[in-house]
């Protein structure tokens, strides 16, 4: 997972002045609450931490996603629009242009045979 040290410092910085700790001994690989000891008031309070050093908004329904400090590193850089660019698509050499369908003529009535 390749994050943006910045923010990952930011984020480890806040976590360790919330826990009273060196930033150097929080990683991205630690769980918020079996390797921190946060519980969910702690949880909540160290976004509300985020939201303000990085100024934005942690809807509700994204919590449950945050499990590790990576986790909360990778939330705000896409957030921020910082995460690590994609790997390009390979693009086939056939063209993927929309085609019309071909216009279809309305079927001729057989011509009857007039009988005289």
């Amino acid at each position: 997972m390749a994050t943006d040290p910045t923010i990952s410092l930011k984020i480890r910085t806040a976590l360790a002045e919330y826990l009273k700790r060196d930033p150097d001994q929080i990683l991205v690989a630690q769980h918020l609450r079996d390797d921190l000891g946060l519980d969910s008031m702690a949880v909540i309070e160290l976004l509300y931490r985020i939201e303000e050093a990085f100024d934005l908004q942690i809807p509700d329904h994204d919590l449950a996603g945050m499990t590790t400090v990576g986790h909360v590193v990778s939330y705000v850089e896409k957030r921020l629009g910082k995460s690590a660019p994609a790997a390009p698509i390979k693009k086939s050499g056939k063209s993927l242009k929309a085609t019309k369908p071909a216009k279809q003529s309305k079927p001729s009535k057989p011509k009857s045979k007039k009988k005289s």
